[in-house]
């Protein structure tokens, strides 16, 4: 396909709405996806501390507080 000005290949010939909506909901995820697996990550890191504290402390025989 070959563009006479920046605002025909802007266009898309007509599907500048779908062609560039489909970049950006795919640079969306591309950027989303590691960060939502890095915050998921830090909060599973963060419940098996406190599970193996808990699991120490029990072993040691202190008390938990209720």
């Amino acid at each position: 396909m070959h563009w006479n000005s920046l605002n025909d290949f802007l266009a898309m010939g007509g599907y500048a709405g779908y062609v560039w909506g489909s970049f950006g909901a795919t640079a969306l995820m591309l950027i989303g996806e590691p960060l939502l697996l890095a915050r998921r990550r830090r909060a599973l890191t963060a419940r098996l501390r406190r599970q193996l504290a808990a699991e120490a402390r029990e072993q040691s025989g202190e008390r938990t507080p209720e």
